[in-house]
């Protein structure tokens, strides 16, 4: 029986992946028990019993979000963290890492099919991570989830990141990938004008400024999977006041990632290439929103889908009120994340082959 933080301790040094399994395991009052026991100090009644033991266990570990004012480190720390929490990943037919030869300089990708055999639409996904951590890597579990239950390919896009890059050239890379996609779709046996763009956190905020900015041209997605989206830079809605101390997005965080990204570069906080809240959102591709209701970006998400809406775009809006931001990358912890991932990449594809 788990009733002490020496319990909790023991499992620990089991491994993450294994203790955060054990502990989505057990009964809700019981986790609701150890969150108590750990001594977790945040009153957020409405969240996830599950996610509040695991934010509690790493509070007691001293982890207190994930970007710090050393960059290797937390990019260190956070592929570790995704490392640990490693389940047996989700069988996909082929999967291949490929360099993409862009005019902006050659990086890295993966590409996730499922039925090789069938042509099939492309989702091009941007990772999540601040726009300063992340890679393929971390979000492998994420795209092989999608690429199965969406029954769409993937291809996961390794960007370059800040502070060694700046918004505009992380975007042009980004915007690179998703034109040599077009150009390449025949090789990739796409459907035909069956390309979209998708991305949590960053990657949603990636994802929607590359479809405001190519709109027009032959390569602009048919479709938007923004999965809790930064959208507004310059803005501090209620939820940010709310949630930014003691779930995975801190406020704290969202300075560094504020500093890292766009004041380094000189970039105002509603500059479209950074807050696409404040871009042009006439004529958009349709756009499936998800928020976190536990999140720091909730309300700007919530916003967004309804400006976009607005504005005459086709918007699927879900809020996922008992989960944090970050949930996705959960999967193989949590029956419940990964529950709503599944969820989620079957309503897109419904989404998608609705409003063609």
């Amino acid at each position: 029986m788990l009733t002490s933080t020496q319990s909790v301790q023991q499992l620990l040094e089991k491994g993450q992946g294994f203790a955060a399994r054990s502990l989505d395991c057990l009964p809700t009052f019981m986790q609701e028990s150890l969150s108590k026991v750990l001594g977790y100090p945040y009153q957020y009644p409405e969240l996830d019993a599950f996610l509040k033991v695991l934010m509690a266990a790493q509070l007691k570990q001293g982890k207190v979000g994930f970007i710090g004012p050393d960059v290797d480190d937390s990019r260190q720390q956070f592929e570790l963290q995704m490392q640990s929490i490693r389940a047996k990943p989700t069988p996909v037919h082929h999967i291949e890492d490929i360099r993409l030869p862009l005019q902006s300089g050659s990086i890295y990708a993966r590409h996730y099919h499922p039925a090789p055999s069938k042509k099939l639409p492309m989702l091009v996904f941007y990772h999540g991570g601040g726009f300063v951590v992340g890679s393929v890597n971390t979000h492998d579990e994420v795209c092989r989830l999608i690429a199965i239950h969406a029954k769409v390919q993937v291809l996961s896009i390794e960007y370059p990141m800040a502070p060694e890059v700046g918004p505009r050239d992380l975007i042009q890379s980004c915007e690179d990938a998703l034109a040599w996609v077009y150009q390449n779709r025949r090789h990739f046996k796409i459907l035909k004008n069956r390309i979209a763009v998708a991305g949590d956190s960053a990657g949603g905020n990636i994802s929607a400024v590359i479809a405001q900015k190519t709109r027009s041209a032959a390569y602009a997605p048919e479709a938007q999977f923004l999965i809790y989206p930064v959208v507004d830079f310059k803005s501090r809605h209620p939820s940010f006041y709310t949630f930014n101390q003691g779930l995975v997005l801190t406020g704290t965080d969202v300075d560094y990632v504020t500093d890292y990204y766009v004041n380094n570069f000189k970039v105002a906080l509603d500059d479209p290439i950074v807050s696409p809240t404040y871009g042009n959102l006439k004529k958009l591709a349709p756009a499936f929103v998800i928020t976190a209701g536990h999140d720091v970006l909730h309300d700007e998400g919530k916003i967004y889908a309804y400006k976009l809406q607005h504005n005459g775009v086709k918007v699927h809006y879900h809020d996922y009120e008992e989960q944090t931001h970050g949930f996705v990358n959960l999967t193989p912890v949590s029956k419940q994340a990964k529950k709503h991932l599944i969820e989620m990449s079957k309503s897109f594809r419904r989404f998608w082959d609705k409003n063609r």
